[in-house]
This record gives structure tokens, sequence and C-alpha cells, in this order.
């Protein structure tokens, strides 16, 4: 089979298509014909050599794909050869065949092409198990999450607002925010002209729930944000690792950080995030009140253009492989 690897740490041009023998499901796996990859921003961590695969998984990226299972390993009964299914992947997804965990996998949503079902598995799940689970969002409260016109922003925000929790959200240029409030947000704000903190406090608003990608160097704004028992959630770190953080301001508003990641996680752990993803998200999607959004799809031999199209920041939802 085709499949996509980083020849060494760099820049997209180490991003090389290689032959690749077809993989074989193990006890409790399904191989998974692939029709369409998602491509995410920790692929792009991956491929500069800052996010190595957990132990034992390929070295193929991909953390997302949908297709067509043809192949069930010793142990899997809740499954069907044919069946349709997108699938969370701790790697592998750009490729013309891989092989996951059955408890990752789940049907396609009615009425999702193939291509918009590869672009729901990643960031339907972080978003279910970061803001709801995690962060325990409910209805009234107020969510703010950077980066709105990203893959997870773009979910983060429907789902959110089809909670009823009014959604903050930032981005970078106009078009990215017409979007964003397009999608449901009540609040977008231009990070690169204005200050979020300002911006919030004018309308008088506080974050319950915060959804960052951006870290360290939105942390100290991040928690002055925060209403009492707000909870700060970090899933990325573009912004950096390390920042000081001051414990007398989270004690005031008795707030809590949390640092997650969803690719860690062990296998029991991934297959529960999956379920309750299929249990609150998969009605939305099905119903219409939430949708997957698609910048751009390139064939499987073009992943180094996708990844440059991620790393410039011009795209507003999510950017698919298709082998």
């Amino acid at each position: 089979m085709r499949a996509v690897i980083a020849s060494r740490p760099g820049l997209p041009e180490v991003l090389a298509l290689v032959d690749r023998p077809r993989p074989v499901a193990a006890p409790g796996e399904v191989v998974v014909r692939v029709e369409a990859a998602g491509v995410n921003r920790a692929d792009l961590s991956q491929r500069a050599g800052n996010y190595p695969p957990p132990p034992g998984a390929s070295d193929v990226l991909g953390l997302e794909c949908a297709g067509e299972i043809v192949e069930l390993g010793e142990g899997v009964h809740d499954r069907q050869l044919g069946e349709k299914v997108c699938a969370l992947l701790p790697a592998g997804g750009y490729a013309e065949f891989v092989a996951v965990p059955a408890g990752q996998v789940a049907p396609v949503p009615a009425g999702l092409s193939m291509i918009e079902a590869a672009a729901v598995m990643e960031t339907a799940a972080t978003v279910w198990s970061n803001v709801f689970w995690v962060g325990r969002l409910d209805r009234g409260d107020t969510l703010l999450v950077h980066g709105g016109s990203s893959g997870i922003g773009t979910m983060a925000i429907q789902l959110a607002a089809a909670a009823g929790a009014t959604v903050v959200t930032t981005a970078g240029t106009e078009e990215k925010l017409e979007a964003c409030r397009t999608l449901g947000a009540a609040l977008a704000i231009n990070y690169r002209e204005s200050d979020f903190v300002a911006e919030m406090r004018a309308r008088g608003l506080e974050a319950d729930v915060i959804l960052d990608l951006v870290g360290a160097s939105y942390l100290r704004r991040n928690v002055e944000v925060l209403a009492a028992d707000g909870r700060l959630v970090v899933i990325g770190l573009q912004g950096g690792a390390t920042a000081e953080l001051d414990l007398g301001a989270l004690l005031v508003r008795r707030a809590s950080v949390t640092a997650t990641s969803l690719r860690a996680r062990p296998l029991p752990e991934k297959a529960m995030i999956v379920r309750g993803t299929v249990e609150h998200v998969w009605p939305l999607l099905e119903s219409g009140a939430v949708r997957p959004i698609v910048h751009q799809t390139f064939d499987l031999a073009d992943a180094a253009e996708a990844h440059r199209v991620l790393e410039r920041s011009d795209h507003i939802g999510k950017v698919v492989l298709t082998p």
C-alpha cells in the first residue's frame, strides 16, 4: 500500500510517499480501507520531531480516517465487514489501509460524505472529551475557545452553541471571525488587533470553560477571564510550554487548570471517549445541527502541501487527504 511518513524531522518537504505492507488485524482490531484521512496540527508536530507516536504505533502519520472495514481481528464481534466507519487512530491514517482497535471506530454519521466523516472523529472526540467531560460545560455557561476557525474551533463553537452555551472565540482575520459568528459564536475577537481580556470585560463576560490550543503565552490572560469555579483546559502548545502561573488568581476564583492529550490515553479511555462522542455528537451531525467544515482536500501524494496550508493558518475548518 501507499503511505506517507516523515523521512526525518523537518519541514513539509521531509514527507515521503512510500510503499508499506498492508497491515493485518491483530486481536481486537479491524483493518480499514481508507477513503479519506483528516490532517491535524498534531501531525505537523510529529513531522517536526516534537510529537512521537505512542510506543508500538506505526510511523505513518495520521490520527483519523474514514473508510470501509475489510478485515476483522480475532474477538471482534460488534463490527461488520463492509461497514463504513470513521476511526480515531494512534497513527497510520495517511495510507491506503490502517489497523485500528475496534473500540475506536464508529459508524459514519448518516448524511455525511466520507470526506466529511474523515474530518469529524478527532475534532469531535477532542471537543466532547475536553469541553463537556473534563470542562463540564453546561447550558448557560460561557465558553472561550481560542483558534475558533480551526478544525477543533469550528467543532467546539457549534457543539457549545447547540448545548445552550454562550461562545466567545478568537481568530486572526475578519473572514475567520465572520465564519465563527456564522457557526454560532456570540463574540468573535481579532487577536491581532484586540486583547481578548479587555474585550470580554467590556461586555461583562467571564469564561466558565476555556479550550486553549495556545498554551504558555495565553496562560496569564486566560486565568484573568476565568469565572468563579472556571475550568481552563489546555490541549495545545502553539504559544509555548512554560509560563508562570499565578496560584493566587486561581485561589480567588476557585478555578482549575487541566492539560490533556487524547493520543496518549489508554485504549479503554479512548474507547469510552469514542462511545461518548457517538452518543452525544452523532445525533447533532445527523440532524444537521452541527456540520464538519472542510476547507480543502488533497491527494495522499500532496500531503506536504496539506501541511503547508495548516502552517500558513489561512484555512477555516479541516484539511483532508484522499488516497
